[in-house]
């Protein structure tokens, strides 16, 4: 019988000490501040790899330990609420663009009925080869109307909740703390993930 658990993918982050996983020019606590460009960067791209319906688990490497606080409540909140904050963003944008989508398809069905419509109406009359053309025009205008929809339906709505899942599975992702000390003062590496 199979295990029906989600697989556990691990991502490790290596600092020298804790400012460098938050941007240095937001004021606010910890708990509150943003990630650093390039940490966010860094993480979300390795979460990116992984499937949606895995857990992760965040193992920071630490070379000093904060002068202030325990590390590992800092680093857990702080990443916690960020991501659990880009996790509503998103939601919000998914939301917003679904509702742009129903608008835009209303419009859509409107323009495409009217051209249909139009064309129909040519068709009773004498068809030339200006008529013909006219007619055929209406249809392919009308149906360049629906493309919005289309494209919002079929393709723009699925990459926002991907990043969405990524969002909400960072922010509820394990936190583990190593500092140096524990790992008998391994050498500084550059950022590193680990499958």
């Amino acid at each position: 019988m199979k295990s029906s658990a989600r697989p556990v993918h691990q991502i490790s982050l290596r600092l020298h000490d804790i400012s460098q996983l938050f941007n240095s020019m937001d004021p606010t606590p910890f708990l509150h501040r943003d990630l650093d460009p390039d940490a966010e960067a860094f993480i979300e791209s390795w979460a990116r790899e992984f499937p949606s319906s895995s857990r992760l688990q965040l193992i920071v490497h630490l070379q000093e330990a904060p002068r202030e606080g325990d590390a590992a409540e800092i680093i857990s909140g702080a990443l916690h609420n960020f991501f659990s904050y880009k996790a509503e963003l998103t939601q919000r944008e998914l939301h917003q663009l679904m509702s742009v989508g129903r608008r835009s398809l209303l419009i859509g069905l409107g323009f495409l009925s009217i051209c249909l419509i139009s064309a129909n109406a040519l068709s009773g009359l004498q068809m030339g080869p200006t008529m013909q053309i006219a007619k055929e025009s209406l249809t392919i205008v009308g149906w360049v109307g629906m493309w919005r929809p289309i494209e919002i339906f079929l393709y723009e709505w699925w990459p926002i909740l991907r990043r969405q899942r990524i969002h909400q599975n960072l922010a509820n992702a394990h936190v583990r703390i190593e500092l140096a000390a524990e790992e008998q003062k391994a050498p500084f590496k550059h950022p590193a993930a680990t499958h």
